[in-house]
């Protein structure tokens, strides 16, 4: 069994569709910081993605714990020209195709974005070779909420719609299990 323990990023503030940006947290929060850190196996290896508000929060828990190289793949959805605008541009300039992005996500993608399921793809791909590398440890993956989100969708057999449904705060903790048997959930936006 190989345990996966999933981190959102601290906050951005922003208020805008933040996916690829290269944006700061805040990680002002030292308490919430050393709780999670403290929540989290001693002999997991942390990896992050490569964007700085999760590779520099796998800094603030990472501990004594081995660290492995960011890695792009587990990166947020691409929202392409979306990106870093807020719901009323992006309703504005493109009222059905934002409409249905959220509605009926899958194949749908924003302009020169990645649809739902290119995200899953690429991250799926990323977790299974992380599965296969660390079979039976504790991987502690910092990344993002859309990152999460894809495997939650996969663990618990939803649809996109589904999974989009699930809150993930920041600085919050979901605890996903990969047997033989199939995929395990266990806690979900914990926030020790």
């Amino acid at each position: 069994m190989t345990r996966l323990h999933l981190v959102r990023h601290g906050p951005t503030h922003a208020r805008a569709m933040v996916g690829w940006s290269d944006i700061p947290a805040d990680l002002s929060d030292i308490a919430a910081l050393s709780r999670l850190s403290a929540a989290l196996p001693e002999r997991a290896v942390v990896v992050s993605s490569d964007l700085v508000r999760a590779s520099a929060t796998a800094d603030a828990i990472q501990g004594a714990r081995q660290r492995l190289p960011h890695d792009q793949a587990l990166r947020e959805l691409h929202f392409g020209d979306w990106e870093m605008q807020n719901a009323r541009q992006i309703g504005e300039s493109h009222p059905i195709l934002s409409r249905a992005y959220w509605e009926t996500p899958g194949d749908i993608a924003p302009p020169n974005g990645e649809s739902w399921n290119q995200a899953r793809a690429r991250i799926d791909a990323v977790i299974d070779r992380l599965c296969a590398d660390h079979a039976g440890g504790d991987i502690v993956i910092v990344a993002h909420f859309g990152m999460i989100l894809t495997q939650i969708q996969r663990a618990r057999g939803q649809t996109p719609y589904q999974a989009l449904g699930q809150k993930i705060d920041n600085l919050s903790l979901t605890q996903l299990e990969r047997t033989a048997q199939g995929w395990r959930v266990g806690a979900i936006n914990h926030c020790p």
